[in-house]
């Protein structure tokens, strides 16, 4: 069942008019976190319809997609919760901070959702807070020098329901209203257009991109074990 059509495909289409015409590719970026805000992460059919809306191949959605870390093509869950741990972090314990998380939420390594579906814990390469270091995000929001104590606070809050404040701003209520936020749209995915089974964020087993990778190794590269070698072969079979 296609995803951008009736309330979604005006939203869409919104976002795509926010740019000149014959500049339209430009709403790809926004585009993909409308889709993230609804399905949870990037699926292959979400990739697809942004490239079919644009007139641009589904590698070239792809591209854009892999690319930036906030983007999500694996299983994700209810809240992400990213830890730096590049130099001025590391250097004030951000290892330690990495690693109670995972003790927190009940993770192994290159686990991508906990068990109960709540979190994705993921090791990120920068925050460009060094300032503030260690810093943690959750949903994109900063916590400024978190040590593992309060990453374990963290954690509890998260559990109960509750979304922690933030060091400024206003936190999203989770990763789907987050990047409903980036998309650019106002308040909440309306009621209703979280039409997809929303436990398919979550679901163990599923292909996609980048996920948390193993201690110590910074960012991964994604990888699809879905998608052909070359990702232009696809629209080239197709």
């Amino acid at each position: 069942m296609p995803l951008l059509q009736g309330e979604l495909g005006e939203a869409a289409r919104r976002i795509v008019a926010r740019y000149p015409e014959g500049r339209e590719r430009s709403a790809i970026l926004p585009l993909l976190y409308l889709v993230q805000a609804v399905e949870g992460r990037l699926t292959r059919e979400g990739l697809r319809e942004i490239g079919g809306l644009l007139g641009i191949t589904t590698a070239e959605v792809e591209a854009v997609a892999t690319f930036y870390t906030m983007l999500r093509l694996r299983p994700t869950g209810r809240h992400v919760v990213s830890v730096c741990t590049n130099l001025a972090c590391a250097l004030r314990g951000a290892r330690d901070v990495y690693e109670a998380a995972h003790r927190a939420f009940g993770m192994r390594h290159g686990q991508e959702v906990s068990d109960d579906g709540l979190v994705t814990v993921h090791e990120e390469e920068c925050l460009g807070a060094c300032d503030a270091a260690p810093v943690v995000q959750i949903d994109f929001v900063n916590h400024d020098r978190v040590t593992p104590e309060r990453m374990a606070e963290l954690a509890e809050t998260l559990r109960r329901g509750e979304v922690p404040a933030p060091s400024r701003g206003e936190a999203p209520r989770d990763f789907r209203h987050a990047s409903w936020l980036l998309a650019g749209l106002e308040g909440e995915p309306p009621e209703g257009l979280v039409a997809r089974d929303p436990s398919a964020g979550s679901a163990a087993g599923s292909a996609g991109g980048r996920g948390s990778p193993p201690a110590g190794t910074g960012p991964a590269p994604r990888t699809d074990p879905a998608a052909p070698a070359d990702p232009r072969a696809e629209e080239e079979a197709g």
